[in-house]
């Protein structure tokens, strides 16, 4: 059901925009669709791997929950991950889900986004360090500009 919403949302969106909505986004949106993994966001600081997996798996067979940790401080960040052995329980965890209270705070639930690679501040330079880097070690071997 909700992959049939994505869909009619993305067509409106295109006849909106006169035909324009690009095929990577609707290529990702349907290739988000097909993913058995949840994305569950503004979770209360007092979940754990085990109370998230237990409030999602009326909805199916849960295969992993998992709320992420901060690493310096052990806490939680507030959001985790439910993955189901398939995606029609997942379509339906999200249906019910989204927007749901869940120990006092009001969840977001979508499919997951695969991870994109993290971007390096000199991606452009192609490895070579930041221009005032560059002056700043000239200037402290004492060369002249």
């Amino acid at each position: 059901m909700a992959f049939f919403n994505k869909l009619g949302s993305l067509a409106r969106q295109s006849i909106s925009q006169k035909g324009q909505v690009p095929m990577v986004s609707m290529l990702n949106s349907i290739r988000c669709m097909s993913s058995s993994k949840l994305f569950i966001g503004g979770l209360p600081w007092s979940t754990d791997d085990q109370t998230l997996k237990d409030a999602f798996s009326g909805f199916g067979e849960v295969t992993e929950a998992r709320v992420i940790m901060d690493r310096e401080t052990g806490r939680s960040r507030g959001f985790g991950f439910v993955h189901y052995d398939s995606v029609e329980n997942a379509s339906e965890a999200l249906s019910a889900m989204d927007g749901q209270n869940l120990g006092g705070r009001t969840v977001r639930v979508s499919f997951a986004e695969e991870r994109r690679p993290p971007q390096s501040y000199n991606d452009n330079r192609q490895g070579s360090p930041p221009q005032s880097y560059n002056d700043n070690r000239q200037g402290s071997r004492g060369f002249d500009n």
